[in-house]
């Protein structure tokens, strides 16, 4: 496994609009490569998770909803997070038919009447990846939290989901920056963790 790259904040500033402004190009170019990347899904991943935690997609991510419907479709349900400045995201059953709430940051929630829920694979928005399972996002460290103190609590699979295109040789990493299991893409299944 290559090694952490320490890159200074401006860098990765700059680092990050740059990736962004290609990701909005491969989303342009790609209407249905959300559709593919769940068909890409491995057989044997479904049925083996209880609680799927997705996300609801922002500006050009890449849009989970076909994945999360083939993983419902299997038998997981599903969660969604609402974020919280500076805490790890809050995990909740989505309900079909309940109006989202908009979270700390505006985005859509489930209410936080909905019963609280602890994923055991969670698939995470990406903006850049690499084969090591090296994950840039998008700066504010809430799925670092999240998936350090869910590890913490136990098992939990991590799948980056992300356009081919955002793949990068070295995803730069810092010690606290969480890794990925596995990532999939438009163009198949890249496993990182060898004992699953």
């Amino acid at each position: 496994m290559a090694p952490d790259l320490p890159i200074p904040d401006d860098e990765k500033t700059a680092l990050r609009a740059a990736l962004r402004r290609r990701r909005r190009a491969l989303a342009a170019e790609g209407q249905d490569a959300a559709t593919r990347a769940a068909a890409a899904l491995p057989q044997d991943l479904l049925g083996r998770f209880a609680v799927v935690g997705g996300y609801h997609a922002v500006g050009a991510e890449m849009d989970p909803g076909p994945l999360l419907a083939r993983l419902a479709a299997a038998g997981a349900a599903i969660a969604l997070p609402a974020a919280r400045p500076g805490e790890p995201l809050d995990f909740r059953l989505a309900q079909p038919g309940e109006t989202p709430e908009p979270d700390a940051f505006g985005i859509p929630s489930p209410p936080a009447s909905a019963p609280a829920a602890r994923p055991d694979l969670v698939i995470a928005p990406v903006l850049a990846f690499d084969r090591q399972g090296g994950r840039l996002g998008q700066g504010g460290g809430h799925y670092d939290r999240t998936l350090e103190a869910l590890r913490a609590a136990g098992p939990v699979f991590v799948l980056g989901l992300a356009y081919a295109g955002q793949e990068v040789a070295q995803a730069p990493m810092a010690s606290h920056d969480q890794r990925l299991d596995a990532i999939l893409t438009e163009r198949g299944y890249i496993g990182v963790r060898k004992d699953f």
